[in-house]
């Protein structure tokens, strides 16, 4: 697991440095803007693409996280949550704080969102985590965009991976949450709302903080037996 982790923070760091010093996200943003029209491909607004891909997957991973640590308190005691319990703890904690860490980053990056931007009809400059505002632009409140918060929760389900023991269906979990994961990032990509770097590093770090807490669990459950 330490290689994996390693290997993983080095292709963080590198996807970091790639859209950070190359145009990449932005000739991948064109693509969902018509600029005759000066609008994104899929409205932000569109009643039913909102309802699917943004408020109503929200709530299922609420019901989902409630369900379950639900589970754990009240039902511990079960045969299948007993059989699974380690595998639930993992998940539980991951859906939890995956999303709260991405959240924290959001709100120091200060990294603005494609629509936010002149280049799509916004008033902010293009700027990346590592690049200064001009000092002509003046900002009057911290804005919220890198990384990708809203994939974040499908990312954390990716910890459904160790909630199986056979390579089969933990193969099945992870390809599932890693569709989940993108067809979120991919929806608020074509609403601008996020580049294509703000999910795929959303996606690495979710799993690198998916390893640590198994890493963490495994850890003390050791001291248990």
């Amino acid at each position: 697991m330490i290689t994996k982790s390693i290997g993983l923070m080095i292709l963080l760091l590198l996807s970091f440095l790639l859209f950070e010093f190359t145009p990449l996200d932005i000739i991948i943003q064109d693509y969902f803007y018509n600029f005759n029209t000066h609008q994104w491909i899929l409205d932000k607004n569109a009643v039913l693409p909102k309802l699917i891909f943004y408020d109503g997957i929200k709530k299922l991973y609420i019901l989902f996280v409630i369900a379950v640590l639900i589970s754990l308190l009240f039902f511990r005691w079960h045969p299948i949550i007993m059989h699974y319990k380690k595998g639930l703890v993992i998940v539980l904690v991951s859906c939890l704080t995956v999303p709260l860490f991405i959240g924290l980053l959001k709100a120091t990056t200060n990294v603005p969102c494609p629509t936010d931007i002149k280049r799509y009809g916004g008033n902010y400059p293009y700027v990346t985590v590592l690049s200064k505002y001009p000092d002509t632009f003046h900002q009057t409140e911290n804005i919220r965009c890198y990384p990708a918060g809203h994939a974040s929760g499908g990312f954390a389900l990716m910890s459904l991976f160790f909630l199986f023991t056979s390579r089969r269906n933990k193969k099945i979990a992870l390809i599932s949450t890693l569709a989940i994961g993108w067809t979120i990032g991919n929806y608020k990509m074509i609403i601008g709302d996020h580049f294509f770097s703000h999910t795929l590093i959303t996606m690495i770090i979710s799993w690198l903080m998916i390893l640590l807490i198994v890493k963490i669990s495994r850890y003390f459950n050791s001291l248990k037996e």
